[in-house]
């Protein structure tokens, strides 16, 4: 069975988790809005930033933020200046390197959906004089909602995944940065694997629910949109 400590890395994983997709949907929308819409001919150099930890190993991209969020690191040594504690090894770091983490998991399927919408329905909206963000909000957001699910489930479990950058950002400091798949390692390196055992089936069933989730309701709104256009 879980452990107190297992329940604890728990919550901090479900709240890591949750609170980096909130904000990597706040942030990836517009984002992907301009992607889908820009014609600027260096789009692709931003498209690939993003598109960097899909290719990158965890462990470079944590120890780069590591240097970073830390004492003589930029952002770490303007919060210092500022009176403030470096941000490596607390859970703000995790939060900071999950979203750098898990950017093209939101990013990506946002940037599909809203190139699926085409121009034709922004322009009719237009021509009713919808403003901008009327028609972004009305017309845009609706008809991308199969693409803000995949990307909130996929920004979610992706981030409940995460190994290798939050074990390099925020270390494993138990009731603080200590998530659950650092807890899983731990248990196995005592050779605990019933505990392991407990913990990877659980994140399993999660994961694979979650990806169920997604294919139904995807699958629903095609059929969906398939009745409203005939």
């Amino acid at each position: 069975m879980l452990s107190d400590s297992d329940l604890t890395a728990l919550l901090i994983t479900l709240k890591l988790a949750a609170l980096t997709t909130l904000i990597l949907l706040l942030i990836g929308t517009p984002l992907a809005w301009w992607l889908a819409r820009s014609r600027w001919r260096f789009k692709f150099l931003i498209e690939a930033v993003i598109a960097l930890p899909l290719v990158l190993p965890p462990t470079v991209l944590g120890f780069y933020l590591l240097i970073a969020l830390g004492p003589n690191g930029p952002i770490g040594g303007l919060m210092q200046s500022l009176g403030g504690q470096p941000l490596a090894f607390t859970f703000t770091g995790l939060v900071i390197g999950s979203v750098f983490y898990s950017m093209p998991f939101v990013v990506q399927p946002l940037q599909s959906a809203f190139k699926a919408i085409g121009t034709r329905p922004m322009e009719v909206a237009a021509t009713l004089r919808a403003s901008p963000l009327d028609r972004f909000f009305t017309v845009a957001v609706p008809l991308a909602r199969p693409g803000f699910l995949t990307a909130t489930v996929l920004g979610f479990a992706h981030t409940i995944g995460e190994f290798g950058v939050v074990l390099m950002i925020g270390g494993n400091i138990p009731g603080q940065t200590q998530v659950l798949s650092i807890a899983i390692y731990d248990h196995v390196e005592v050779l605990e694997y019933s505990q392991a055992h407990w913990l990877s089936g659980g994140l399993m069933v999660l994961s694979f629910l979650m990806l169920i989730s997604v294919y139904a309701l995807n699958r629903r709104f095609s059929f969906h949109n398939m009745g409203d256009s005939t």
